[in-house]
């Protein structure tokens, strides 16, 4: 193929950790041929694909997957999100065939996907081929919700306005029988795709390899939601061993694959930090982008101060008031977490010798266990009540905003805020920065932030945030995840049980040794010194190096290094494809 490809890129809506990737990806295809056109596709807001947008790519808001209901950042409605499937699979006919003729409008090469079923079985459809690249798929997330662990919440505690009960209401499983043929046309969509870019923190990918299979619940220990030792084994296999899935012909049409179907195992697809003579490492680089968020200067000093990131998607922090009353706060009884393991018996463990990502191009990257959980302490003042979380869902965007309220009994309003001060961080030497936050009170215009506490600008570029962080409390995601590993930056985080994705997620973390899960309790009642204390110790080390290699300059173009590699794979087999065709149709003539 002579002429420049050109790529119809699907991206998942679910969370902002498809997005980022895609959006690397997309600048690592860009970097190596500026002449390609890629479009991207998905119902992510435009904004979140600006880097690679600014490089050329064109983006194009389309419905192209089904939504995960979460009511919270950290749980999934299973009735509801079955509901939205069925809802999309009623309408897939028709989007497939819209997807079909504009691929043939714009005159596609290939369809890549991240991770929406849709683009691939559209691609199939207009006899395209198509590279499905992600570390899980839908399939697994909607198969998992006929686990039989279950995710309760308290329905009876105090909730705010904003939030109705029913959103909140208890976790009970779906059974098999009824998820099972919505599952099947997922499952089928991911079968048309010919070639899989595997991500570090992947979970199994049952449509590319026959064993394990679906349904994904057996895939763990349902009591205790723990990922079962023959899955590691799994997946610390090179793919070569793996049985694959044959090809699904093309729709309509008598011309044939040219290439069985296989894997690549790709390197942490992530969006690097901003490149500029003074980066975020360099102490001028730190201290102008620290002052662009409005930190003062005299606490830009990492020696001297140490910085929490908040990031939960968009909040809402409210004070503590007295008129509210006493309350038990929002809790979990259901849930549990995994079994505790010592930094040793990880690092001791025999697939410990797996590589880093810098050698992911030929290694699996996944530990054999899950990352050191840390006990945190019950909280200390019983006169101060939970700092409760609320999240409502903005389906169309897929964007979270996270309610804190704090209650507070018969003790002043301002003991009530020391005390929560001093639980949120370890101590004085701490500050930190919220993102999302769209307004501190809810009607009080004039109400402040805690001590020590600050608000991100609202498109603030996270990696950069990231990088100054000395430990980051937040969700679970796959987005958070690799941009706490690309700068080893300590990532205390909240579990998502029900989303099965996790289970990769936390053998990676346990890999590169960045993380600690918080049980939702703790965080949920505002106990995260002890955690972010017990993640900074961890992690401390690793983080210091990190920022002197940075400051000298050592490495910091090793993901662009490794994702020139990846796209030059992908393309160089697309075109090879093509001529495969190519050469295949002149013989028959």
């Amino acid at each position: 193929m002579k002429k420049p490809l050109v790529f119809a890129y699907y991206c998942s809506g679910h969370g902002y950790g498809h997005a980022t990737r895609v959006s690397a990806f997309a600048r690592h295809l860009l970097n190596l041929d500026s002449q390609m056109t890629i479009h991207i596709i998905s119902s992510a807001p435009k904004h979140v694909f600006s880097d690679s947008i600014s490089l050329g790519v064109l983006y194009r808001f389309a419905e192209i997957d089904p939504v995960v209901v979460q009511p919270v950042a950290y749980r999934v409605d299973r009735h509801r999100s079955v509901e939205a499937l069925r809802s999309f699979l009623a309408r897939k006919e028709s989007l497939l065939a819209q997807e079909k003729h504009w691929l043939f409008d714009i005159q596609v090469d290939c369809v890549l996907s991240d991770a929406a079923f849709l683009g691939c079985e559209a691609a199939n459809a207009a006899g395209l081929p198509s590279i499905l690249i992600s570390n899980f798929t839908f399939d697994s997330v909607y198969s998992y919700l006929s686990t039989t662990f279950t995710d309760q919440v308290d329905v009876n505690a105090p909730l705010g306005e904003e939030i109705a009960i029913d959103n909140l209401a208890p976790d009970y499983p779906i059974s098999d029988e009824e998820l099972k043929p919505l599952v099947q046309q997922i499952y089928y969509g991911y079968r048309c795709a010919d070639l899989l870019v595997r991500l570090p923190g992947c979970i199994p990918i049952p449509s590319f390899s026959i064993s394990p299979s679906l349904p994904a619940p057996p895939w763990t220990d349902q009591d205790n939601n723990t990922i079962l030792d023959d899955i590691v084994a799994h997946l610390v296999q090179e793919p070569t061993a793996y049985a694959l899935h044959s090809s699904i012909p093309f729709a309509d049409s008598h011309t044939k694959k040219p290439f069985a179907r296989s894997i690549i195992q790709a390197p942490l697809l992530v969006r690097g930090i901003t490149n500029s003579p003074d980066t975020v490492y360099s102490p001028v680089g730190r201290s102008q982008f620290l002052s662009s968020i409005g930190v003062p200067e005299h606490l830009h000093n990492p020696d001297e101060t140490k910085i929490l990131i908040v990031s939960f998607g968009g909040q809402v922090f409210r004070r503590p008031t007295s008129s509210r009353g006493s309350s038990t706060g929002h809790s979990s009884p259901g849930s549990r977490t995994p079994r505790n393991h010592s930094p040793a018996e990880i690092h001791d463990s025999p697939l410990s010798e797996i590589p880093p990502c810098g050698d992911a191009l030929r290694k699996m990257e996944t530990p054999s266990r899950p990352p050191v959980i840390k006990p945190v302490p019950s909280p200390t003042c019983d006169n101060i009540c939970a700092m409760l979380t609320k999240t409502e869902s903005c389906f169309k965007n897929n964007v979270a905003r996270s309610y804190f309220d704090a209650f507070a009994s018969d003790i002043t309003l301002d003991h009530a805020i020391d005390n929560l001060d001093a639980r949120l961080l370890p101590d004085s030497s701490w500050i930190a920065i919220v993102c999302g936050v769209s307004k501190w009170g809810q009607d009080e215009a004039d109400e402040k932030p805690p001590d020590r506490f600050f608000v991100a600008p609202k498109y603030v570029y996270m990696p950069d945030l990231t990088a100054v962080a000395d430990v980051l409390l937040g969700k679970l995601g796959y987005g958070t995840v690799s941009e706490c590993v690309d700068s080893c930056t300590p990532f205390v985080y909240v579990a998502r049980p029900i989303f099965v994705e996790e289970h990769g997620l936390k053998l990676l973390l346990a890999r590169e040794g960045v993380g600690i899960e918080i049980s939702r309790e703790a965080y949920e009642t505002g106990e995260w010194a002890s955690a972010v204390e017990d993640a900074w110790s961890l992690g401390k080390n690793a983080k210091a190096e990190m920022r002197r290699r940075g400051r000298l300059g050592i490495d910091m173009d090793k993901r662009d290094e490794e994702g020139k590699l990846l796209a030059g794979r992908v393309t160089d087999w697309v075109k090879t494809w093509h001529d495969s065709i190519s050469q295949r149709s002149v013989s028959e003539i």
